[in-house]
């Protein structure tokens, strides 16, 4: 399992990545000492930091030099402050990339993904989403419910993929709707329905009820404890 360390003094930022890279199967300490970033950094041994460029007591910048001093971990910048002059001092700090903000989850993972095959050809980023007792293969799109294997429709990968992104929170119709369909102007909402209903029974039928969940008026939910039958 691969080891993320965040250094980001938003709260709420940092709790969101760290709780999405352990979605994907990742490690992810966010710091608490923001005055002793480096040697933190250094004893959690981390295989890349994400790095605010503003922080507490020293900057971005700063940490990066010291921890280059001893480590060669790969580092990336995230920061609103996303002007050229920052993106250039970064990369001459030893950055190996900068993401503005407001960022997609979806690419942060995908470029700590990149950056962990460059860093090590021996390392094997996970392509499984697991909650609880279902596992998502994002390559042959195909689940595991308590241990047996699932064929899953296009649409149903992709409905399971985006309730299981985001673990513990509600995720409404139109979200969904806009991830399966995009555009398209005249699909059925009682569409969304039937396939989340043929979802529901498939991993039922392999023994585990509850998985996913409905809120009446809100959407649909996973990560609450399903009930094995």
């Amino acid at each position: 399992m691969n080891k993320v360390f965040i250094v980001e003094d938003d709260d709420v930022i940092a709790k969101m990545i760290e709780k999405h890279l352990s979605s994907w199967q990742m490690e992810a300490r966010i710091v608490e000492d923001f005055h002793n970033v480096a040697q933190e950094a250094l004893d959690y041994h981390p295989d890349i930091i994400l790095m605010d460029l503003k922080l507490p007591a020293c900057n971005g910048f700063f940490w990066c030099n010291e921890i280059r001093k001893t480590s060669n971990v790969p580092i990336v910048f995230l920061s609103s402050a996303d002007d050229n002059m920052n993106i250039v001092m970064a990369m001459n700090m030893g950055a190996d990339d900068f993401m503005s903000k407001p960022f997609d989850l979806q690419v942060l993972t995908a470029k700590i993904q990149a950056i962990l095959r460059r860093s090590s050809g021996h390392v094997e980023v996970s392509h499984i989403l697991k909650c609880g007792e279902v596992q998502l293969n994002l390559d042959d799109t195909t689940a595991t419910v308590l241990g047996e294997k699932l064929e899953l429709t296009k649409n149903e990968f992709l409905i399971l993929k985006t309730l299981m992104e985001a673990p513990g929170k509600v995720i409404s119709r139109e979200i969904i709707m806009e991830r399966l369909w995009g555009d398209e102007e005249f699909v059925d909402d009682n569409t969304l329905t039937v396939n989340v209903t043929r979802i529901r029974k498939k991993i039922e039928n392999l023994g585990l009820s509850n998985f996913i969940v409905t809120k009446r008026g809100m959407g649909y939910i996973v990560g609450e404890e399903g009930t094995n039958k």
